[in-house]
């Protein structure tokens, strides 16, 4: 029998999350796996961090780092990254949680720098059910993902909801990370993770992903009007365009062209919402219809968000309350 070897660092960005916090982190415990779990407040202002405190005063493996500035996700998890004292590093969100023996599956993978497994979007009525449901106790099988895979399974397919692999929350390799010099990008609010991850691959991190379902993440409604800023947007832009002048493979290449031309659709809704709100609709359309090409696929998306007709895959639940990332 194999001993189960405790090695892997949990990163758990949390702001204002003392409903959810104490959950989250046990998930992580209870993982055989986890080394430790340091949770980096960000400046909460409700109760988050006594919340921790308490659970880490009868268990050892957690760590409270409080933040004195609110400076986002990316801020957070860099501390972690900082902090981490294993070479496997997991990320959860501070309202998600790890399935029951996620970590060892994930050990199944063999050599690759990032792991990955399929994600559970769950309503909050849906979580204890989705816990206690048996998603398959045979070996997972994992497949190679390249560059070009990854970004071509973030882009938008017709009919179906976008699967968005940048949702992933993988396991990665710290000393990779080191070696490289990669960190989260503090400038990003929106798509930090696809970002990394991204970046990750195009200096030759190796990627091996299951569909077997592994962490259980909270279904967030909310309208592209309430989510994303003009800024969050155009940061992102910005960021895929200096992607796409890392990349040579021209599949790659025009992956990256794909997803940043997605981006900036988003972007052009985001700003006909502006323009709407602060000068009114005569100006919104005056700029949805500025330039050729625009009107179109801008009042596409504004068609999908109103009638919700193509959410992305956190965004929406079959009948049941729950689905998968990865079908």
């Amino acid at each position: 029998m194999t001993e189960t070897i405790a090695d892997v660092t949990a990163i758990i960005a949390a702001f204002n999350a003392q409903a959810t916090i104490g959950r989250s982190v046990q998930s992580a415990l209870f993982q055989p796996e986890t080394a430790e779990v340091l949770v980096i407040d960000d400046a909460s202002q409700d109760g988050t961090r006594d919340v921790v405190t308490e659970i880490a005063g009868s268990d050892a493996r957690v760590r409270l780092i409080a933040m004195q500035r609110n400076g986002g996700p990316a801020v957070a998890r860099n501390r972690g990254l900082d902090e981490a004292a294993h070479d496997r590093i997991a990320i959860l969100d501070s309202d998600d949680l790890f399935l029951p023996s996620r970590l060892s599956r994930l050990y199944m993978a063999g050599a690759a720098e990032i792991i990955a497994d399929n994600i559970v979007f769950a309503n909050p009525d849906k979580v204890d059910e989705v816990i206690r449901r048996d998603w398959g106790s045979s070996p997972p099988g994992f497949a190679n993902v390249s560059a070009e895979d990854f970004v071509r399974g973030n882009l938008r397919r017709h009919g179906l909801a976008r699967g968005e692999l940048g949702f992933l929350k993988p396991v990665l390799s710290l000393n990779f990370l080191r070696k490289h010099g990669l960190r989260y990008d503090e400038t990003l609010r929106l798509g930090e993770d696809y970002d990394l991850y991204l970046r990750m691959l195009l200096a030759g991190a190796r990627m091996r992903l299951t569909r077997a379902p592994g962490y259980l993440a909270m279904i967030r409604e909310s309208s592209l009007s309430a989510r994303h800023t003009t800024e969050d947007l155009l940061n992102l832009h910005e960021v895929f365009g200096r992607h796409l002048d890392a990349a040579t493979d021209p599949g790659l290449v025009s992956a990256i062209r794909a997803y940043r031309k997605e981006i900036r659709v988003r972007l052009d809704h985001r700003r006909v919402l502006d323009f709407k709100r602060n000068r009114g609709a005569f100006a919104a359309l005056t700029y949805a219809f500025g330039r050729p090409g625009r009107p179109g696929p801008v009042l596409a998306a504004i068609a999908r968000d109103k009638l919700r007709i193509s959410s992305t895959a956190a965004k929406e639940a079959s009948e049941e309350g729950f689905r998968l990332l990865l079908s």
